[in-house]
Order: C-alpha cells, then sequence, then structure tokens
C-alpha cells in the first residue's frame, strides 16, 4: 500500500537582499504564490512604487511559483524558507539586432571603439595612426585626428566626455578636443615602450579630470597631469610588461602584469599597498565591479542630468552616490583573467588573497567584464566560448558557446540583460542572460572583430577590427 504524504501548502518564509538585509518578518506564504505575488508584497515592504525584481530560493530562480521552485519533498517543516530578491534595472535596452552603417574612413585595422561617458559621442583608433571621431546623428565620419606616427593601441574618454586621450605604439599620449578633433596639450612623453591602457581618475574624485593613469609595455606605470602633460608620479615595481591599468573609486590603482602579479597602488603618493599573487602565467585583464558607474559618472543613463545641471559639485556629488550605491558593502571587487586559463575574484581594497579562483576555461582569457549591475561576471576566451560566473562568489553560472573561433571581446547592454561578444570568427552575438541563450548573431563584417562597445545610454553599438570598417548597430 502507497502512503500518501501530506505535503504542506503554506511555508514560512522571510524575503532578504541580495547584499543579505533581511526584509521584514517572516511571512506565512502559500506555495502557489506567484513570482508576481512576490512582487507586490516586497515593493509593499519597501514602500516603493512598482519596482521589478527576480527572485530566488536556494539559488533556483522563482519564474513561475514558488513551489515549482522549491525542493519540497527535502524541506524541514520548522524551516523558514529565504527567498533572495534583486532589483533589476527599471530601464530596458533593446538588443541591437542590424546594422545600421558601415562607414570606412580608417586605412589600417580598427584596434579600439569607444563610446563617450554619454553615450552621445564616439571615437575609434586605427593601426593607420589616427583617432576619428564619428557623427552618431548622420552616421558619418567627424573627425580625423593625426598626431600619432605608430599603431594607435588604446583610447579612453574623460569622465566628462570632453577630452580623449590615445596612446600609441610609441610610448606616446595626446589628448582630443571631441567638439573640433584638435589636439589639446602638448603630446605626453615617457613611455620608453609601448602603451597598453589608460585610466582616468573618476569623476567624484576630480570633477575636473586632470589625471590619467597608462601602463606600458616598459613595466611602468605614469600617471599625468594633462593640463601639464607632465608625468607626476611613476609607479614602477612589475618586473614585466604591465597589461592593464584600473584607476579604482576609493583612490587606488590596480595594475595587472605579465610577471603574474596585480598591484594595487595608493594613487595620491603612489605607494604600493599590496600585490596579488596566484596566477601561474601571464595576466591580460582586469575588471572592476564599479567599471559601469565610474565610466558613467556623472551622466546616467536614465535621467541624464548632465545635460540639464552645469555645477560641477552637484555633479561631483551625484557620482559619488552612485559609486556608493553599487559599493553598497563598503569595497570594489577586482577580477583578473590571465594565460592560466583561469580568472581569480579579489577584493582588493582589503585582502591579498583571492575571493575565489574561476576554473573551466580552455585557453586563455582575453576579456572580462562585470555586468553594470555588478552581479554577473562574464569572461571571453581563446576557447570559442564566454563563461558568466556569479560576481558574489564566483560560483560558475554557465557557457555560452556560438562562436567558431576566439572570442576577443565583450560588452553589457546598460541594462545587464544583454551581453555582446566580438570574435576571430568576424562575427558579434548578442546573449540573452536571463535564458542564458544566443539572442541575435550579427554578421557583417569581413574579418576578425577586434574592437566593440555599446554606448552606456544603451543606444547603439559600434564595433571594429581587421577589416577596416567601423559599423553601427542599433536595434
Amino acid at each position: 500500500m502507497k502512503m500518501e504524504i501530506d505535503l504542506p501548502s503554506c511555508i514560512q518564509a522571510k524575503l532578504i537582499s541580495d547584499t543579505g538585509e533581511e526584509t521584514g518578518s517572516p511571512l506565512d506564504l502559500p506555495l502557489n504564490i506567484t513570482r508576481e505575488q512576490l512582487q507586490l508584497i516586497c515593493n509593499a515592504l519597501l514602500e516603493e512604487e512598482d519596482k521589478p525584481f527576480l527572485f530566488f530560493v536556494k539559488d533556483v530562480e522563482i519564474t513561475s511559483t514558488l513551489k515549482d521552485a522549491l525542493n519540497i519533498k527535502a524541506l524541514n517543516s520548522e524551516e523558514i524558507v529565504e527567498i533572495v530578491y534583486q532589483q533589476q534595472a527599471v530601464f530596458r535596452v533593446r538588443p541591437v539586432t542590424r546594422c545600421t552603417s558601415s562607414i570606412p574612413g580608417h586605412a589600417e585595422a580598427v584596434i579600439s571603439t569607444s563610446f563617450s561617458p554619454s553615450g552621445k559621442h564616439l571615437a575609434s583608433g586605427s593601426g593607420d595612426t589616427t583617432v576619428r571621431f564619428w557623427d552618431l546623428n548622420t552616421q558619418t565620419p567627424l573627425h580625423v585626428c593625426k598626431g600619432h606616427n605608430n599603431w594607435v593601441l588604446c583610447i579612453s574618454w574623460s569622465p566628462d566626455g570632453l577630452k580623449l586621450a590615445s596612446a600609441c605604439k610609441q610610448g606616446r599620449i595626446i589628448l582630443w578636443d571631441p567638439s573640433t578633433g584638435g589636439q589639446l596639450g602638448k603630446t605626453m612623453t615617457g613611455h620608453k615602450q609601448w602603451i597598453t591602457a589608460l585610466a582616468w581618475e573618476p569623476y567624484h574624485r576630480d570633477p575636473e579630470c586632470r589625471k590619467l593613469a597608462s601602463s606600458s609595455k616598459d613595466g611602468d606605470v605614469r600617471i599625468w597631469d594633462t593640463v601639464t602633460g607632465i608625468t607626476i608620479l611613476s609607479l614602477t615595481g612589475h618586473s614585466k610588461a604591465v597589461t592593464s591599468v584600473k584607476w579604482g573609486g576609493s583612490g587606488l590603482i590596480y595594475t595587472s602584469s605579465q610577471d603574474r602579479t596585480i598591484k594595487v597602488w595608493r594613487a595620491e603618493d603612489g605607494i604600493l599597498c599590496r600585490t596579488l599573487e596566484g596566477h601561474a602565467h601571464w595576466v591580460n585583464t582586469l575588471a572592476l565591479s564599479t567599471d559601469y558607474v565610474l565610466r558613467t559618472g556623472p551622466f546616467h543613463p536614465v535621467t541624464d542630468t548632465h545635460g540639464i545641471i552645469s555645477d560641477k559639485e552637484q555633479l561631483k556629488k551625484q557620482a559619488l552616490e552612485r559609486y556608493e550605491t553599487v559599493c553598497s558593502q563598503g569595497a570594489e571587487q577586482l577580477v583578473s583573467g590571465s594565460d592560466d586559463f583561469t580568472l581569480f575574484l579579489w577584493l582588493p581594497e582589503k585582502e591579498k588573497r583571492p575571493l575565489a579562483r574561476l576554473t573551466g576555461h580552455q585557453q586563455l582569457i582575453n576579456d572580462v567584464k562585470f555586468s553594470p549591475d555588478t552581479r554577473i561576471i562574464a569572461s571571453a576566451s581563446f576557447d570559442k566560448s564566454v563563461k558568466l560566473w556569479a560576481a558574489a562568489t564566483g560560483k560558475f553560472i554557465t557557457t555560452l558557446r556560438g562562436h567558431v573561433q576566439a572570442v576577443y571581446m565583450i560588452a553589457w547592454s546598460a541594462d545587464s540583460r544583454l551581453l555582446l561578444s566580438s570574435s576571430a570568427d568576424s562575427t558579434l552575438k548578442v546573449w540573452n542572460i536571463k535564458n542564458k541563450k544566443l539572442e541575435l548573431d550579427l554578421p557583417g563584417h569581413a574579418d576578425e572583430v577586434y574592437a566593440v562597445d555599446w554606448s552606456p545610454d544603451g543606444a547603439y553599438v559600434a564595433s571594429g577590427g581587421k577589416d577596416k570598417v567601423l559599423k553601427l548597430w542599433q536595434h
């Protein structure tokens, strides 16, 4: 005779934010409660108007009812079930679906492309030694900037969007005015070999946007006063080429190197705070959990107050508030990707030891990015795949497969719902993060795609590569 087990129709549950704060007292919830009903309860408890949330129980997302997500048989009747809620971005970015223009102009490969912090301007750097600005309204070339005598390897917008820095294979840095295409100040020289990366001091630390850090194959990192064009500080300590530099929001600079280490420096005086060790091969790439808010600083993609407020102190306050919201736990996270096929997750302000080691890639990691909402890390590898990881723990989520050659770069949509990847297979691919599936395949380039960026306001994607063409994509 089969015994019938009485399953409960209600359970005790409590709502907990994804940062660990408890919301209200435990509740008696029916097992058939839907995600929409949980949404209403959550908004009522938080005294919010209709904010969108995701809900998880034991790491399983509640997509229809609580019962579907729970393993009821494993439930202890005394247990209070924890339902974790995550706020979603209020605005939605629509997936780019078509190439709206292919703009020739560069005479060599497009190596980098970047939207300004507001998303209103676009620049690119190329092997033809020029930097170019493009008009997004007419989708035509705007200015051609000549000043470098060798490949332009990297470009970086100042956080106020009023200057663009470019660096070349000769180790020189030039600032450009996006409105005229003219050079600002004098060429900054000092590096003995080519420059690998550029990073500006965040807006909330200096609304004047004077200081810029550069890393080089010569093993040094320099901090420049871009107004005088002089090196203020030289950070020397790496024994091989420095591959990446990030300027964090709390006044620290992070550098990665082919000497297998990551170093944490104090920006104000160049003091080395700590060295992070663990990688067995070159460290290629770094990402900060705060990259998106530091990039967009005073420009908010929804409110875009920068166009209305001209008071720098007010904008500085806004940029700081956005930064502190993302750093609610009080510290930035850093992730590093290496030629040893692994990633490490760090709390670099506090710990020398990594939080987690992320393994699974079969070849070197070329690019890594935190989602703008800081919840997911995406990594791109020469093993033709993109992998997703939980940013809080480093736990593996899934592998996105579809490219047939090395994946070079990735870019997130501003609402963290979509991810874009570019590859040696000449395609771009848009991935849906919710269902972990390919949303769109974007062929069109005639060769390898080296550079890709999604505008911070979500309106455009720009891509460039070996075929010398800059493409703009829209929904």
